[in-house]
């Protein structure tokens, strides 16, 4: 990965997710520094969505972080239904919560938690809000091997193709307990 990118893409393990980065790769949103601890609990909260939508187990939600280090407070909250409409994935149905409640700013000191690797139509929406981090929990790859077809684009592809976006990027948060549910899911 190319180090002067302003994000991260783990696949979980960091705790003190910021603290720990050199400078070179801290995003350049003023985001706190956030524990492990608390990045799984608020995708507990996005996967507490996602059982909304026992076919298409999506769930998301925006928190802005604490400053001082506790839990956040959540923004926004979404679940996919796409069933209404096709572009209402989690993610867009959270981004919309999100408007709704709190207009359009403020994005670069939010994050959003979702329990699938957001779509390549997703992750385009929340790099042009210019959100300040995206925490995932299963990969494309998780989804797909759950029988759920999905665009083979990833999110980091989507980062390194958009040089303005200088968000943090998390991915397998919490993968197993959402890999497990999506395998599980209605069918």
């Amino acid at each position: 990965m190319n180090t002067t990118r302003r994000f991260l893409l783990c696949a979980c393990g960091a705790a003190g997710l910021t603290a720990s980065m050199p400078a070179a790769l801290q995003a350049r949103t003023a985001l706190p520094s956030i524990s492990m601890a608390e990045h799984e609990r608020c995708m507990r909260l996005a996967i507490a969505e996602a059982r909304g939508n026992p076919m298409y187990p999506f769930g998301a939600v925006i928190v802005r972080p604490s400053a001082s280090g506790g839990a956040g407070e959540t923004m926004a909250r979404g679940v996919n239904d796409a069933r209404e409409n096709p572009i209402l994935h989690g993610e867009i149905a959270c981004m919309n919560d999100y408007l709704r409640r709190h207009g359009n700013k403020g994005w670069a000191d939010m994050v959003l938690y979702t329990t699938g690797e957001p779509c390549s139509m997703c992750m385009s929406a929340l790099v042009w809000a210019g959100i300040g981090g995206v925490v995932f929990a299963s990969s494309v790859e998780g989804i797909l091997a759950a029988g759920i077809d999905q665009i083979r684009i990833t999110t980091r592809q989507v980062a390194e193709a958009s040089p303005f976006y200088s968000g943090l990027l998390l991915g397998g948060v919490l993968a197993a307990e959402t890999d497990k549910m999506f395998l599980e899911r209605k069918r």
